[in-house]
């Protein structure tokens, strides 16, 4: 039977009258390709190109062919845990390396697994459940895990429909650098802060929240690693950007942090001195005491970290007083601690600006299959500018 069976004669003719309707009677996908990531309990890390079924889509579920999704840093944590990418070697179609034993015990919960890889993506609905009927044909945006895949079956309310004049590859990273930025701008106003610091600002997610910020009239504080990365940010309209491999980085962080009274951060890297060298620069550039305390300046100081660009412990030299706070920061979690309202407001920006303020871009848009060339994952792993990809599987998808 057709996946279009199930659409009513009135639904056909709008499709069709819409210019959406699939030419092809052909039945949907019973079977389609999803990479997957298993660590055993021996060691071993394999990651694999599995053929799985696709589920038959019912009630308001549909199916997504999945045409592009970008690689994330989330995604890398779980694609490839603790192993460093240069030790994966070829087995087969499969690419294996080793966790070392010291950090097994913490991937205890998913232990001989085989874990779905791909937080979000883009792509056309070929089938749907008799109560999404109407989507067939669409082109939607999604968030939710399992998408470096041929194939995603979700309910209708997980999806968004992308505008006309935003395409497939726009629209695949909408949600996670998008939402993140907004996220962080809002956490800002509800805690009270006035002003950010950012860490590996010259990223895709930070030169969104440059944008954002500049169109919302917010000080920003960008915390970059190489020289080439100010004149990135500078122009972009980012006014105040700091090059952590210079000298005089911690002069010129306090000055900044000074002239814009940011007192919340936001780090990408997680290891090393970075939480604890803004928290200094934060309390450094308060007004100096009136009267002595060992317990520092009363004006509370927050860094959250988002990321984990650099996996050593997060080192805290304590030379910043009494009143700060350091913890984790997660999207979901986040968007859950704004609100329903927040939200909404916060996706129906994202959608407006889709071409605009977030815009990604990608170095390179490769297939399924070259995500386990070793060759290509080496690149995309290096989590540095301009070595963002975009997975498309339809590229080198056999039906």
């Amino acid at each position: 039977m057709s996946y279009l069976a199930s659409v009513s004669s009135r639904d056909r003719l709008r499709l069709r009258l819409d210019g959406l309707l699939m030419t092809s009677p052909d039945p949907p996908p019973t079977r389609g390709r999803s990479l997957r990531s298993t660590i055993f309990s021996s060691g071993e890390l394999r990651l694999e190109l599995a053929e799985r079924d696709v589920p038959k889509p019912d009630g308001n579920e549909v199916v997504v062919a999945v045409q592009a999704s970008p690689i994330n840093p989330s995604d890398l944590g779980v694609l490839l845990g603790a192993v460093a990418p240069g030790t994966l070697r070829a087995d087969g179609l499969d690419l294996v390396g080793t966790v070392p034993e010291a950090v097994l015990p913490l991937y205890r919960d998913r232990l001989d697994k085989p874990l779905p890889v791909g937080n979000e993506g883009a792509g056309t609905v070929i089938a749907a459940g008799p109560d999404a009927a109407t989507l067939i044909g669409r082109r939607v945006a999604l968030f939710g895990g399992s998408m470096w895949a041929d194939y995603r079956v979700v309910d209708a309310a997980a999806v968004v429909e992308l505008p006309g004049d935003v395409s497939i590859a726009e629209g695949a990273g909408l949600f996670i650098n998008p939402l993140t930025a907004l996220s962080m701008v809002e956490t800002m106003r509800v805690e009270g802060h006035k002003a950010l610091v950012h860490t590996a600002a010259a990223s895709n997610l930070g030169q969104m929240l440059v944008r954002i910020c500049a169109a919302d009239g917010i000080g920003l504080v960008n915390i970059v690693r190489r020289a080439e990365q100010t004149q990135v940010l500078r122009d972009l309209g980012a006014i105040y950007v700091v090059d952590s491999s210079q000298p005089d980085f911690a002069d010129r962080l306090t000055q900044s942090i000074r002239e814009t009274g940011a007192t919340l951060a936001f780090d990408a890297i997680g290891g090393g001195s970075s939480a604890g060298e803004i928290l200094t620069a934060m309390e450094r550039a308060q007004p100096p005491l009136a009267a002595y305390t060992p317990y520092g300046t009363t004006v509370h100081k927050q860094v959250y970290i988002y990321g984990s660009l650099d996996v050593s412990p997060t080192v805290i030299q304590r030379s910043f007083g009494l009143t700060w706070s350091v913890g984790g920061y997660l999207l979901t979690t986040a968007l859950a601690r704004l609100g329903a309202e927040a939200v909404g407001r916060m996706r129906a920006r994202v959608l407006a600006e889709a071409k605009t303020t977030f815009a990604s871009g990608y170095a390179q848009r490769i297939g399924l299959r070259e995500v386990l060339r070793p060759e290509v994952l080496a690149v995309f792993t290096r989590r540095s500018t301009g070595t963002k990809y975009l997975i498309d599987p339809s590229s080198d998808r056999s039906t």
